[in-house]
């Protein structure tokens, strides 16, 4: 089944959605990198909007605006011009201060090359999180066991990265992801650095999430981890061609 954004959202760059299903919501964002005098977009108008528990991927090759697209909407990056909304929150108006804020309660991102500090155990990495929000020691532990518990790495809670599998690696990533319980979770190539078994481990853990309630929203390359989403979306050359949604 395939639909238009317009079809399917009802939305256009001057035109927001008023509808509290929707979670994260893009109009007309666009980005233009210069360097040396020269100009490159990166997204050039990209709209669309996701609804609370949506799994969806986003879908295309190296190079076409899919990673920036999610920095955009992690609050990692700025737009050059448009809005993204943010569970009715517009970020592209937010102070540095309050954008870092709303990324530790509501937003939950993991990397291709994990960026795990390799002088931790895994659980002080996860617990980092945990101490910026103020949380004291007692319930971060419960926290953290719990969270290593359900990524199936609680016998590797002392451990230190460099002590771990690429898979295990993601999974304590993912795990330090969603300690303080994001509304959302955005993945930028979660699966470019594991073999086919390990990936199917980390996709398996998205679906399974997903089914709990968490909105996750994926960026990558791999057309099999891009199956496991209810929703994908192809983007080339920084604007989203076409989606495909699962009847």
């Amino acid at each position: 089944m395939v639909e238009t954004l317009t079809m399917r959202f009802g939305i256009t760059a001057d035109e927001r959605v008023k509808n509290d299903h929707y979670i994260i919501e893009l109009i007309d964002v666009r980005k233009t990198y210069v360097s040396d005098g020269v100009k490159t977009d990166a997204l050039r108008g990209v709209t669309f909007a996701v609804k609370r528990g949506e799994f969806i991927a986003v879908v295309g090759p190296s190079g076409c605006g899919k990673s920036t697209l999610l920095h955009i909407i992690g609050g990692l990056d700025r737009p050059t011009y448009g809005k993204v909304i943010i569970d009715d929150i517009d970020i592209t108006k937010l102070s540095n201060d309050k954008l870092a804020k709303l990324r530790n309660e509501k937003i939950g991102i993991i990397f291709q090359f994990y960026n795990l500090v390799p002088y931790l155990s895994v659980f002080k990495n996860i617990e980092l999180p945990l101490i910026v929000k103020g949380i004291p020691s007692h319930e971060r532990r419960r926290r953290i066991m719990r969270i290593l518990e359900e990524v199936g790495l609680a016998d590797k809670a002392n451990s230190r990265p460099t002590r771990l599998s690429g898979g295990e690696q993601q999974r304590a990533a993912i795990a330090r992801a969603l300690i303080n319980d994001p509304t959302i979770l955005l993945a930028d190539e979660p699966t470019g650095n594991l073999d086919t078994k390990n990936k199917i481990v980390v996709a398996e853990l998205f679906k399974k999430l997903n089914e709990k309630g968490k909105t996750i929203l994926v960026v990558t390359h791999d057309v099999d981890v891009a199956s496991y989403a209810r929703r994908i979306l192809y983007i080339r050359d920084g604007k989203i061609e076409r989606e495909e949604v699962k009847a």
